[in-house]
């Protein structure tokens, strides 16, 4: 399970949270600028970031991402998106987030080596259900409902978070963005199960099990906030530059920015960094407590379906850097109706 075991900024909760794949960034678009995007992410990425952006779609949207997670570890991510709007104001999405690391040994008493021949496969699985409404051009909120949960070998947890967000777009041509989002409030997740019993006989002949209880762990609320400013160039060219900082309540405070470029809204491309304290130290819990060394980058391209119009098929690619293993490389695919 990827649980932190890291220095954070409140020191006295480092260590205590789980569930951090809800930290992972899973798209094509966002995972680009490190999800530094919070102040203007649009459409069904938005929630897995600021859920308020959701409000951004036309009318229908699907996405799909999958990503070599540190590549060279085995670990693959698979997201899957969707949002529809309802009136003018209203839109509602729901999305998945899988977390696979592929089949592993099973290791028993008999077996300390894992040569038993018998595998599990471990597997976290996220459901999100958002609901965002436009209160006016300048104002968005977003809320969702996200439910969790973790599986190992004839044991699992499960929990629940929820997200909340908001967007304030100003400035004489809409090109001011700004953007709050708290995320992953919620229950704590403790593991059960037939996994945690163990069979044991006693002197006097008869069997009996014995069930183990684990201990809870909490799940790593965010606070995000962000800005935005885009800077129109003719009709053809846009260039934004944004900036974000992100509070961990059991990691590293984040602070980074990032800039990108749009071509007629059909060709973007993306790049930034993250800084977190440590981060070009090395590698372990009291100095770089991250893979991730801070670059990242991406390009999207934008294919409409007739010339002119809103609806069409999106490409992205990202990249972000870590050391160790060889990055994270996302590839996504958008259709928008």
């Amino acid at each position: 399970m990827p649980v932190q075991i890291n220095k954070a900024g409140n020191k006295d909760r480092a260590g205590q949270a789980g569930a951090t794949e809800l930290l992972i960034n899973p798209w094509g678009q966002s995972a680009g600028l490190h999800g530094m995007n919070s102040s203007f992410v649009h459409g069904a990425e938005a929630m897995r970031n600021n859920v308020a952006g959701l409000t951004f779609i036309n009318k229908t949207q699907l996405v799909f991402a999958n990503s070599m997670w540190l590549k060279g570890s085995g670990v693959s991510v698979n997201a899957l998106g969707f949002a529809q709007r309802l009136g003018e104001n209203n839109v509602l999405g729901i999305n998945v987030f899988s977390m696979g690391f592929g089949e592993i040994p099973v290791t028993t008493v008999s077996a300390p080596e894992g040569n038993s021949g018998a595998t599990f496969r471990p597997q976290l699985l996220n459901l999100g259900i958002a609901y965002a409404r436009s209160f006016s051009n300048s104002i968005h909120v977003g809320f969702q409902f996200n439910l969790i949960n973790h599986s190992i070998a004839d044991a699992n947890a499960t929990g629940a978070a929820f997200d909340m967000g908001i967007q304030y777009v100003t400035g004489p041509k809409d090109n001011i963005h700004f953007g709050i989002s708290l995320r992953n409030v919620g229950t704590p997740m403790r593991f059960a199960g037939d996994g945690l019993a163990t069979k044991l006989e006693s002197p006097q002949g008869y069997s009996f099990t014995v069930a183990q209880r684990t201990e809870k762990y909490e799940l790593p609320s965010t606070l995000n906030i962000g800005a935005a400013y885009d800077i129109i160039m003719g009709e053809n060219h846009r260039l934004t530059v944004l900036g974000n900082f992100t509070s961990n309540s059991f990691s590293r405070d984040q602070l980074g920015g990032g800039i990108e470029y749009a071509f007629h809204e059909l060709f973007m491309l993306r790049g930034g960094y993250r800084y977190e304290d440590g981060i070009t130290k090395t590698l372990d819990f009291e100095q770089r407590a991250t893979a991730y060394t801070g670059l990242c980058g991406g390009v999207s391209v934008e294919v409409p379906f007739k010339k002119g119009g809103e609806s069409g098929l999106g490409i992205d690619y990202a990249y972000r850097a870590t050391n160790p293993y060889s990055g994270t490389h996302t590839i996504g695919v958008r259709i928008n109706l």
